[in-house]
């Protein structure tokens, strides 16, 4: 069994990878043409799609991956690009037009499962620390059902959150929450790169420095 710090430590990076706070801004960028009574709906649906995704990644992601001849870089630039693509439609996205919101009507629930259980919730990132956390080389069966368990703490954690985002969106008002959106875009795309370059390192196509050793400033 996992020892109190490696627990410590596995939740503390199962809750940075899955970054519940993060999900607030796109929940409320998913959801601002969803009428208020199907939010509730909305945050379960998308909370058990990430759940599924992820704890599909703990059961067999590695040997997925492992068969396919596939590099966990080549899976981090992918998601890095995706993360991207959505962060600019935070950013530079007008108000949907007409047509765009009544097809939003009718199918209330479709942004759940895109973007926000996946990639917000359930992100190339957390997948990546889900297949390392549960390594089958290193980590026995009773160890992987730990982390299981630390995964469902966390997303119950985040449907929590979800849940109360609508009172904090309600507070900010539709302009804060436009602000709220396109900063969060940003950082967002700023993770996405963040996120390509780390799989372009771990492919040896970029030598990347650890950020510690980065200089602050050119000479």
């Amino acid at each position: 069994m996992l020892e109190w710090p490696n627990l410590l430590r596995e939740l503390i990076t199962l809750f940075v990878v899955i970054d519940p706070i993060g999900s607030l801004p796109v929940f409320l960028f998913a959801t601002a043409n969803v009428p208020q009574r199907l939010h509730k709906s909305f945050a379960l649906r998308a909370v058990l799609v990430a759940g599924l995704v992820l704890l599909g990644f703990l059961a067999g992601g590695q040997y997925l991956l492992e068969n396919l001849g596939l590099r966990l870089g080549s899976f981090q630039v992918a998601g890095g690009i995706i993360l991207f693509l959505f962060a600019l439609s935070m950013i530079f996205g007008d108000p949907k037009p007409t047509q765009e919101i009544e097809a939003a009507e009718r199918d209330h629930l479709a942004g759940a499962v895109f973007p926000l259980a996946m990639p917000s919730i359930a992100s190339p990132g957390a997948m990546l620390a889900i297949v390392i956390l549960t390594d089958n080389h290193t980590n026995q069966i009773s160890d992987q059902l730990v982390t299981a368990g630390l995964l469902v703490v966390v997303l119950l954690f985040t449907l929590v959150l979800l849940l109360l985002a609508g009172r904090i969106g309600h507070l900010m008002g539709t302009t804060g929450a436009s602000v709220i959106s396109r900063v969060m875009g940003i950082i967002l795309a700023t993770v996405a790169v963040d996120a390509t370059l780390g799989g372009l390192d771990a492919l040896d196509i970029l030598n990347i420095a650890p950020v510690e050793d980065a200089p602050l400033s050119a000479e």
